[in-house]
């Protein structure tokens, strides 16, 4: 895989998590109302899983956030 392939899904990963964790959510409960597994969202958040657009979209109309968000790494690291 391409170098910054793999530093764009491992950025993607941390954001997940940094906003699960803001909204004071858990990986279970995340992974729940966004109707995936627990085992693959934990796999998203640590980049060993690359999730598909249709997967993403799941998961920011769980946590309530406009997709695009994802995309904002300015606010980590």
């Amino acid at each position: 895989m391409n170098i910054k392939l793999e530093q764009f899904y491992k950025k993607l990963g941390k954001r997940i998590k940094f906003l699960r964790e803001q909204r004071g959510l858990t990986q279970q409960a995340l992974a729940e109302k966004s109707g995936i597994s627990l085992n693959y969202l934990g796999k998203i958040e640590v980049a060993m899983n690359k999730p598909r657009l249709k997967t993403i979209f799941k998961i920011a109309e769980a946590l309530e956030i406009n997709p695009y968000e994802f995309f904002n790494f300015e606010d980590e690291d």
